[in-house]
């Protein structure tokens, strides 16, 4: 496959927190590898692509991606505390691109009050939690009002990778009678420090429901004792492991991307390992904005007509129902 090498383009921001958190050389961390541009290795391959999961064709209005039914992404932010080297959205944020106005967010917020079959509004971007407190609670102050949102979810990398923003005056703006998810971007255990366990505390002692989404990236987390690790502590300071993201196809990143076999087996190992409220589900984001789908590993073949051989987490198989 043909490849070219990458302009480094991408804004680098590192926050003290994650310096802090960094145990060892770049080339190696697994948290460095996140965020330290490696150029040697920064190819992109002829499948990578600017918008890899198709947010703009789906995009009715500025701010707003609207791919689902019921749920629809507002992206209030064009910058985040720090800027990882597998984003996404790597080429749409950062330093020189566009801030929504006000007349845009009003815009978004008008498109949500006009569509009633949206139920829930996820705040992303950039990161929703680099807006000030006074900002962010002007934003869920709307979604609050508008009846048929019931749910505010908000997608961060902020009690990570900058804790010190996770104040007083952040969680009064969060705390609600409506249901306000945060799903926190963590891809280590290493990243757990103890201003972390603080922030997460702090966000659940507001009322927030917390989940976190990693990303199974080669080199950094595509083991299965690494991810036992990480969901563990994630469990237990009561983050609930929702989404391991396989990477997205965006440019420059394909040293970040191992098979999809391995992380299938990587979730098989898992499950004899840890309990299910610790097990995320392995998903797959189609391009060209298909949506999301799971890779989960099929433990079931038909044999025949209503039979069946499964094969349990240590990888035996038994018929089903049970032969005589």
């Amino acid at each position: 496959m043909s490849k070219t090498l990458a302009k480094q383009k991408q804004a680098v921001r590192i926050t003290k927190a994650v310096r802090d958190s960094i145990k060892g050389p770049a080339s190696s961390d697994p948290v460095a590898k996140q965020y330290i541009p490696q150029d040697a290795k920064a190819y992109v391959l002829p499948v990578e692509r600017r918008d890899p999961i198709g947010d703009d064709v789906h995009t009715p209005v500025t701010g707003i991606v609207h791919r689902y039914p019921d749920r629809v992404l507002f992206k209030v932010a064009n910058v985040c505390a720090v800027y990882c080297r597998y984003c996404f959205r790597k080429e749409m944020i950062g330093p020189g691109t566009k801030t929504l106005s006000q007349d845009e967010i009003d815009g978004a917020l008008q498109y949500i009050r006009s569509h009633s079959d949206i139920w829930e509004v996820i705040l992303t971007g950039g990161d929703p939690l680099i807006l000030s407190p006074r900002q962010l609670s002007a934003i869920i102050d709307n979604l609050c009002s508008i009846e048929h949102v019931q749910v505010v979810r908000i997608h961060t990398r902020v009690p990570i990778a900058d804790p010190e923003r996770i104040t007083e005056e952040l969680c009064k703006a969060l705390k609600r009678d409506k249901a306000i998810y945060v799903a926190v971007h963590i891809n280590h255990a290493q990243e757990i420090t103890v201003d972390v366990k603080r922030a997460l505390n702090d966000l659940h002692a507001a009322g927030c429901i917390l989940l976190s989404q990693s990303v199974l990236l080669k080199g950094v987390n595509d083991d299965a004792g690494t991810l036992e690790d990480l969901f563990r502590q994630l469990t237990a300071l009561r983050v609930k492991p929702y989404y391991l993201h396989h990477p997205d196809l965006a440019p420059g990143t394909s040293h970040f991307r191992g098979s999809i076999k391995k992380g299938q087996r990587i979730m098989k190992e898992l499950l004899g390992r840890l309990s299910g409220i610790a097990q995320p589900t392995y998903m797959l984001d189609i391009p060209d904005g298909y949506g999301k789908v799971p890779l989960t590993p099929c433990y079931l073949n038909e044999i025949d007509d209503n039979e069946f051989m499964v094969e349990d987490y240590q990888g035996c198989k038994h018929s089903y129902p049970p032969k005589d």
